[in-house]
């Protein structure tokens, strides 16, 4: 039997940030990723993120800071109170703790220059999101697990199996530190591994790997379906004020397909929607009423005889350019806080949190023309970011950017410009730049 490591998911050379909890996982991941880089010429480096929800977790950074500063790894650490954003936003603990995880890793593969961020998930966890996405309710898309791929994050252990993890660290002498809560059977995903999947292996020894085996079959079914349904919502034409689809491709649809459509043509109009919206979309079409109508989150679906059009919400005024002053000011939707301070080790913290040198900010809508280097990446276009940000084009006006002298200093969700950050140990302004629940921010997804 081969390798389970997907070496073939990182192109010779490429820069690699690899997300470092200390626990078995992660050793077993960093390991793995430095023997890929005698092999491939990968840069490799490191990040933890404490969350400060329990007293082992200091224990855990000093044990990966040790760790990494006997191999020459560079490591970068941040501190977050997970418990406090998630009371703040409404998430449970484990959904806050993500998040914060996964701003903290973009933003220290941005500010080092890295391309990829790679990930412990390994077979067991595959195992464990297939089930509880069937236990939740959920359609195909649910039962295809977790993608080795998505974005700039890459997972090569998807195949890898606890027993392997734990021979190799054995067979290298690799110590990890195990964090506590995942024996606490008050988190669901801790029942599934603890209680449910141990069952399943009871009845057949390879049931997680059966599983992962018959959710990358379904990912192949699920990418096909997607494939075709394209065809039909590639069909969609841009009209005033909206997208227009003939209601007789979608009649003539295979269901499957013609759902896959309806989600793709609302995505394409830069609107929100879930299954019931899918439903009541495809509803329309196939129905009598040439004027029927639903609404849908940014906007609506409207039968006008043989099209279905699709609309966002009628654009908001943005709100008019204003000094950014020490304090909390309200811009729109967004909350922006400045207040003078000594630059910390590192100007940026993530997208929302940032050290910007001293100097006169206002803040205002997007121009035309608005350019921003984000960290180590080229210089591009604020309209681009928010393109592929999936900022709906009705709401592009109400995203803040914080102006300096006619330049672009920061964007709201996206970050500063480089060029503007502080340098450490030097006079700066701290910037918490937050949207309000609802409005859209790329660095809460």
């Amino acid at each position: 039997m081969g390798d389970p490591f997907r070496f073939d998911l990182i192109p010779p050379g490429t820069g690699v940030l690899c997300a470092l909890s200390g626990g078995a996982d992660s050793m077993y991941l960093l390991c793995r990723l430095l023997e890929g880089r005698e092999q491939y010429g990968w840069t490799i480096q490191a990040a933890h993120l404490n969350h400060g929800l329990r007293p082992s977790a200091v224990r855990d950074e000093e044990f990966v800071r040790d760790w990494c500063a006997g191999r020459g790894v560079p490591l970068s650490v941040g501190h977050a109170d997970a418990a406090a954003f998630a009371a703040r936003e409404g998430l449970s603990i484990e959904e806050g703790a993500r998040t914060l995880r996964y701003a903290f890793l973009e933003g220290a593969a941005e500010r080092e220059g890295l391309s990829l961020i790679a990930t412990g998930h390994h077979a067991g966890d595959n195992a464990e999101t297939v089930l509880m996405n069937l236990i939740r309710g959920c359609g195909l898309h649910g039962l295809t697990g977790i993608p080795e791929r998505r974005g700039n994050l890459v997972r090569p252990m998807l195949a890898v199996t606890r027993r392997e993890i734990e021979d190799y660290l054995e067979e290298h002498s690799v110590p990890h530190v195990e964090d506590e809560t995942n024996a606490d059977p008050a988190f669901t995903r801790n029942r599934v591994r603890l209680q449910l999947l141990p069952l399943l292996e009871e009845l057949n020894p390879r049931a997680a790997e059966h599983i992962c085996a018959a959710a990358a079959r379904l990912r192949e079914d699920e990418e096909e379906l997607s494939r075709q349904a394209a065809r039909i919502s590639g069909k969609g034409l841009e009209v005033p004020g909206g997208l227009a689809v003939n209601v007789d491709d979608l009649r003539q649809a295979p269901r499957p397909i013609a759902l896959r459509s309806c989600g793709q043509l609302l995505e394409r109009a830069g609107l929100g929607g879930e299954a019931v919206h899918r439903e009541g979309m495809l509803a329309l079409a196939l129905g009598e009423d040439p004027s029927a109508q639903i609404d849908v989150p940014e906007g609506s679906v409207r039968r006008q005889y043989g099209l279905l059009v699709l609309s966002p919400l009628p654009q908001r005024s943005p709100p008019e350019e204003t000094a950014l002053t020490e304090g909390e000011l309200c811009w729109g939707s967004w909350r922006i806080t400045c207040a003078p301070a000594l630059c910390p080790g590192k100007a940026y913290v993530s997208p929302g949190e940032f050290y910007l040198r001293p100097g006169t900010y206002t803040v205002r809508p997007r121009r035309e023309g608005d350019v921003i280097t984000l960290g180590k990446r080229p210089p591009k276009t604020v309209k681009k970011l928010m393109i592929e940000g999936r900022v709906p084009a009705c709401r592009r006006g109400l995203v803040p950017v914080l102006d300096a002298s006619g330049r672009a200093a920061a964007l709201g969700g996206f970050g500063p410009g480089r060029e503007f950050l502080a340098q450490p140990g030097e006079a700066a302004l701290h910037i918490i730049l937050r949207a309000e629940e609802n409005e859209h921010d790329p660095s809460r997804h």
